[in-house]
Order: C-alpha cells, then sequence, then structure tokens
C-alpha cells in the first residue's frame, strides 16, 4: 500500500512473453498490493509465463483492441477494490521502478492523473524513439496543449497512474476500443476537471516493445484531433459528445 491506500498494477499485454519477466521482476512489490495482466489474444506464451509469475491473468479469446484490453484492466481494478491503479505496459518500454513515485504523487492528493512522460527528461530520442514519432508527439501536443488549456509535456504516453475516483467518473465504456482510446481518455479528464501531473519516464524501444505502426500512428494522430474538435464543440454547446457527459456508460455500469 501507499498511504494506506491499495495500488494495483494492470498490464493490458500481447504477444509480451520476451519481455514480461523483466517488467515484473522491477516492480516495486513491497508496495504493489495486486498485479493484473490482460491478453488480448497472444500468439505467444504471455498468459502462460504471467501465471507462472504468479500474476492473475486474465485472457480475451479474440483480439479485442488495446482500448477493449484497458477497459477490462481498469474493471478488473476497480473490481479488486483499488485505490490507485497504475498501467504498465509488460514489454519492458517503461521503467517499473517508478511505479512508487507515480502512486505516491497520486497518494499525495495533488493529482488524479500522474502521466510517465518520455519527453521531459529530454531522453526519448536517445532511448530509441523514432523521430517521425517524436516530431508527431511534439505536434500533437501543443495543438492539444492549446485547445485544452493545460500544460503538460506528452499525451501519447502508455505509462499511467489513476485514483479510484477518475475510473469510476469518466464514461470509459463510451471510448474506443483502438489505441485512441489513450487520448480519449485524458480529453475526458480535462473535461472533467480532473488533476494531472507528470514525472520524467526514461523510455526504452528497441525489437521486443511494442509499438504501432506508420500507418495506425497516422490514424492515431487523425483521432487524437477529432477529439479536440469534440471538445471544442462540446465546450461552446455547439454539439454534444457521449464522450463528455456523466449519462455515458462507465465501466461499472452493466
Amino acid at each position: 500500500m501507499i498511504l494506506g491506500k491499495k495500488l494495483i498494477v494492470i498490464m493490458p499485454a500481447y504477444n509480451a512473453e520476451k519481455t514480461i519477466r523483466e517488467t515484473y521482476a522491477e516492480l516495486p512489490h513491497e508496495y504493489v498490493d495486486k498485479v493484473i495482466l490482460v491478453d488480448d489474444a497472444s500468439k505467444d506464451n504471455t498468459p502462460e509465463i504471467a501465471r507462472e509469475l504468479g500474476i492473475q491473468t486474465i485472457m480475451h479469446m479474440e483480439n479485442k483492441g488495446y482500448g477493449a484490453n484497458q477497459k477490462t484492466c481498469y474493471g478488473e481494478a476497480l473490481r479488486h477494490g483499488a485505490d490507485i491503479v497504475v498501467m504498465l505496459h509488460p514489454d519492458y518500454q517503461y521503467s517499473p521502478r517508478l511505479v512508487t513515485a507515480m502512486a505516491s504523487m497520486i497518494a499525495s492528493g495533488h493529482y488524479d492523473i500522474v502521466l510517465g512522460s518520455r519527453i521531459l527528461g529530454g531522453t526519448a530520442l536517445k532511448g530509441g524513439m523514432p523521430f517521425y514519432k517524436y516530431i508527431a508527439n511534439r505536434f500533437l501536443t501543443l495543438i492539444a496543449n492549446a485547445v485544452l488549456g493545460v500544460k503538460l509535456s506528452e499525451y501519447h504516453t502508455g505509462f499511467r497512474a489513476f485514483t479510484r475516483n477518475v475510473l469510476e467518473t469518466l464514461p470509459l465504456n463510451e471510448n474506443s476500443d483502438d489505441f485512441i482510446f489513450d487520448n480519449e481518455i485524458l480529453v475526458q479528464a480535462v473535461y472533467f476537471q480532473f488533476k494531472i501531473g507528470e514525472l520524467s519516464c526514461p523510455t526504452r524501444y528497441f525489437k521486443d516493445a511494442s509499438s504501432i505502426n506508420f500507418r495506425r500512428s497516422m490514424i492515431y494522430g487523425f483521432g487524437v484531433i477529432a477529439n479536440l474538435i469534440k471538445y471544442i464543440l462540446c465546450r461552446l454547446s455547439l454539439k454534444r459528445s457521449i464522450l463528455f457527459s456523466s449519462a455515458g456508460r462507465k465501466l461499472q455500469d452493466k
């Protein structure tokens, strides 16, 4: 626990058999109450290795997508009584040792969401981030900050921590089942006025680390712009969106 709050780490997984052991080994197990992995129909031995490590493992029998995987992860974490949920990819791209720091920022009461930023430390390119992804990251972040009126170093990291309240309040079951889920949840968080903090996180890009290709990156980029347009229209009361409605379907809704 962190300051008396139950900490659960969730791992959305797909073909992570080569990296899951290293990721799990570096977790601060003295503080983590539970680890939950959701396997999105991997074609390798990810679920078997996860169970061998003692990780609670849930399997999607068909590939449902990254967003759908997160929905299952967060729903299970809430069901097990999490006060703080940290999402850590099991591909060893982000440092598991920073879970304690992120959870502590949440437990302090200062933040509702904490992002592990690859940009703050200035080492993203040295860590192997493809140059086109770095440029796209900076461009999309600049636009998002201007539209949303906040100042984050990046919106596209997959290393994130949330309070239980955030996951119960946002209409996450209205979100995409694909990669754009990551952006939707942050735009929703700004709309619902949750406090977002960041900490610097080194990143590793290597052969076995998961990464979307150029075509899907383009689709994601256009999705980010579409989300910002929806946000503007909703803020100006020109067009409603279920993404920003308290009546939208939440994780706990049937």
